[in-house]
């Protein structure tokens, strides 16, 4: 296109003005760094074992207590209905032990005959007690002596809800016979059993979260460095 001298428009403006390249498009920006920090990644999959760890305790203490629970129940049944009304206990070990079926309304061993519902609440109160203890069980050890208590309590206290003579009141179906001590049944022997175990973690500083009470604490990094140094 030309212009006339007296034109507003000359040949420069005809030409259109190159852009350079990339002027108006969007600008990329550099990705965004994570928000949480690897140090932080670190402790949520630490948690995340940890609570692995706990519902496997958890399992092991429910399958060790359901054992308990049908070994007992089993035999109740099985002694209740082949040996009570027998006149003549059997010899298992001689004298010195025998089978013999005697209904107990106390507590192990026959203690406390005149107990039979505060014996039941204890019964439940130690279950209510024993869960509330899994829920930050890590121990292994701990597992099994737990499970042996769940499981005994929740024999003996069947026999309470549901024997003879009424709810809350039931008798306790006994049937292992010491010579020189008490009769009792293997409910009574798993919660002895347990509780000697929880004993002997007690002693030995162990805990149910699988601490070690007195245990001396860790030195951090720049502590043992300071401490060579020096």
């Amino acid at each position: 296109m030309i212009s006339t001298p007296g034109s507003h428009q000359t040949q420069d403006d005809a030409v259109p003005t190159a852009r350079p390249s990339g002027a108006g498009e969007p600008v990329s920006r550099p990705a965004a760094e994570p928000e949480h920090p690897a140090g932080e990644a670190g402790a949520t999959a630490a948690e995340g074992a940890r609570v692995v760890v706990r519902r496997r305790r958890i399992g092991l203490l429910l399958a060790v207590a359901v054992l308990a629970y049908l070994i007992d129940l089993g035999s109740k049944l099985l002694v209740v209905s082949e040996l009570e009304g027998r006149s003549e206990p059997i010899k298992v070990i001689g004298d010195w032990m025998t089978f013999q079926v005697i209904r107990n309304g106390g507590a192990a061993f026959g203690m406390g005959q005149a107990m039979t519902v505060l014996f039941t609440a204890i019964a439940a109160g130690v279950i209510v007690v024993i869960w509330r203890i899994a829920r930050r069980l890590y121990s292994l050890p701990w597992a099994i002596a737990l499970g042996l208590l769940l499981g005994g309590a929740l024999g003996n206290l069947t026999d309470r809800l549901f024997r003879s003579p009424s709810v809350l009141r039931g008798h306790v179906v006994d049937f292992i016979s010491v010579q020189h001590f008490a009769v009792f049944n293997l409910a009574d022997s798993a919660i002895v059993c347990g509780g000697i175990l929880v004993v002997l973690l007690s002693f030995r500083g162990s805990n149910p979260d699988g601490t070690v009470h007195g245990a001396p604490a860790k030195k951090e990094p720049a502590e043992q460095d300071g401490g060579s140094e020096g």
